[in-house]
């Protein structure tokens, strides 16, 4: 399956937010982060965190959990750069979390239009293992090269308190709890020895296909290998069977659709959320593919 580099560019082009243009040019081989990082801070707030619709279903302009994962991806992006803000994000994230380490789903919204019921209907007051998870996740990817990440104390909390949790799980978890958690533990095999076996064990909630459908999602959205294990060469890979992630990735390649973009199974909340996701989707299939040589 070939992919038309040239008309996911032309889709972005029309259709995408200014951010997800800057992160499709250091995809495609720009040197500089310089316009990355400024389009990402156009969803920054003066308290170090992100808010404005960064996360596309959750519009409101506060600084939330939500949306400090995508700014993860991009201080990820920048690599081998390095950002001070990715610091600054660290700091929020620590005023924002919670006595148990853990952050919450969502923070109260100043402005609800445009925002999916989940984030509305969070207890800010509760930890969820959901959030920290894949914001932890994201950032120790971002640690890798960013010393400043790596020795801040929010990570090391946020870690503690996600080994804990993950440790406590009794049943099969949502799936997208379950999928966080291990890409969690993808993110800290290397250095957390519990990882290994707390992976085995989520690992025994998960298919032989590697399809989890999403319980209160679309009548179409599930969870596939390249949900949890998008990176050849990693330990979660190795919880799927060769074939399944291959077939994995003929269907992502396949989904790339005649306006040069890719589209998402999940449900649509808002005209501009679901557009500016069509953009970060296309963005994702073609690092995703790229990573394991597809394009």
């Amino acid at each position: 399956m070939n992919i038309d580099v040239s008309a996911a560019a032309a889709f972005l082009a029309a259709h995408a937010r200014v951010l997800d243009r800057r992160r499709f040019e250091l995809l495609t081989g720009s040197p500089d982060p310089t316009a990355a990082l400024a389009a990402l801070d156009g969803y920054r707030n003066p308290d170090g965190g992100y808010g404005w619709g960064l996360e596309p279903d959750l519009r409101s302009p506060e600084s939330q959990p939500g949306a400090a994962l995508h700014a993860f991806e991009v201080f990820e992006d920048i690599a081998p750069a390095t950002a001070p803000q990715a610091a600054a994000l660290c700091d929020w994230l620590e005023s924002a979390s919670l006595p148990d380490g853990g952050l919450p789903f969502a923070l109260p919204l100043t402005v609800s239009a445009g925002t999916a019921p989940w984030w509305r209907g969070a207890d800010p007051a509760e930890s969820s293992l959901q959030i920290t998870a894949v914001t932890a996740a994201a950032a120790r990817r971002v640690a890798v090269h960013d010393p400043a990440v790596a020795a801040h104390p929010w990570l090391e909390r946020a870690t503690s308190y996600c080994l804990r949790a993950i440790d406590a799980l009794d049943r099969a978890p949502h799936a997208y709890v379950l999928a966080f958690c291990v890409r969690f533990l993808d993110a800290v095999h290397d250095s957390r020895p519990e990882a290994a076996e707390l992976l085995r064990r989520l690992g025994e909630h998960l298919p032989a296909d590697g399809l989890v459908r999403v319980e209160g999602g679309t009548e179409e959205e599930m969870l596939r290998p390249l949900d949890f294990a998008p990176e050849p060469g990693r330990p979660a890979r190795a919880l799927f069977a060769p074939e399944a992630v291959s077939a994995d990735l003929d269907r992502l390649a396949a989904l790339q659709q005649d306006d040069g973009g890719w589209v998402v199974d999940y449900a649509r909340i808002s005209p501009a959320g679901s557009l500016d996701w069509r953009g970060h989707a296309t963005v994702r299939a073609l690092d995703v593919l790229r990573r394991n040589g597809r394009t």
